[in-house]
């Protein structure tokens, strides 16, 4: 699992980046505009919206319970000081799809208990997309808190595993070592925005991704 995280650059609009993510192959995209307003995050929400459905690709959208409420996004991911999960379960329905953001294994359980379908674990390192960053987790901190995800408890739907996406200055030569700590996913930004060759950059990612899980499962 690989997830885009929207961003805008001196060179590339949120919509570019969305456009190259999925161009590449990405079939995962998160629109994340924290500094917009609501009319600014809706006009685009709508076109990315419209880009991921013709290539089938999973859209949510950071944050902004009502905006995907209203044009029936795929899912949200909540941030530890946005709407609690529980809240936005209720508003979008057992169908929608709902990450949380965590940085430790207390963040997880959590989520798991208030019925997440996946969390986004960091910072994996330092990274300039995020201002209020919590605690560099690095290979170590995943590695504790997958072998601590083993215990979960029972939950009440009955699912029985809570996929972990690490994000947070990941870049091509850090995915093999991470995967390897037993996370599902990975999700970027910078990685392929500040490459030469975006749509290029993408394309090799999602390689080095199938290679990597291809080689952990044959061990």
């Amino acid at each position: 699992m690989l997830q885009f995280i929207s961003h805008q650059t001196p060179r590339f609009t949120y919509l570019d980046s969305i456009a190259m993510a999925l161009e590449g192959g990405c079939r995962w995209v998160q629109l994340r505009m924290k500094e917009s307003t609501a009319e600014e995050r809706r006009t685009v929400a709508l076109q990315a919206q419209r880009m991921c459905r013709d290539v089938q690709a999973i859209f949510i959208i950071d944050d902004d319970v009502e905006l995907a409420r209203a044009i029936h996004a795929d899912g949200v991911h909540l941030g530890k000081t946005d709407m609690p999960l529980r809240e936005a379960r209720s508003l979008l329905g057992p169908d929608a799809i709902i990450g949380g953001t965590a940085n430790t294994f207390a963040d997880v359980l959590d989520h798991w208990l208030a019925g997440a379908d996946y969390v986004g674990c960091g910072p994996f390192r330092f990274t300039t997309t995020k201002k209020a960053l919590s605690p560099i987790l690095g290979l170590e901190g995943y590695r504790r808190i997958v072998a601590q995800m083993q215990h979960l408890p029972p939950r009440a739907d009955g699912q029985r595993t809570l996929p972990m996406v690490a994000i947070g200055g990941i870049t091509a030569a850090d995915i093999p070592d991470i995967l390897a700590t037993g996370v599902s996913g990975i999700a970027l930004s910078g990685a392929v925005l500040q490459a030469g060759e975006p749509v290029e950059e993408m394309r090799r990612l999602l390689e080095i991704m199938k290679n990597s899980t291809t080689n952990h499962a044959e061990r």
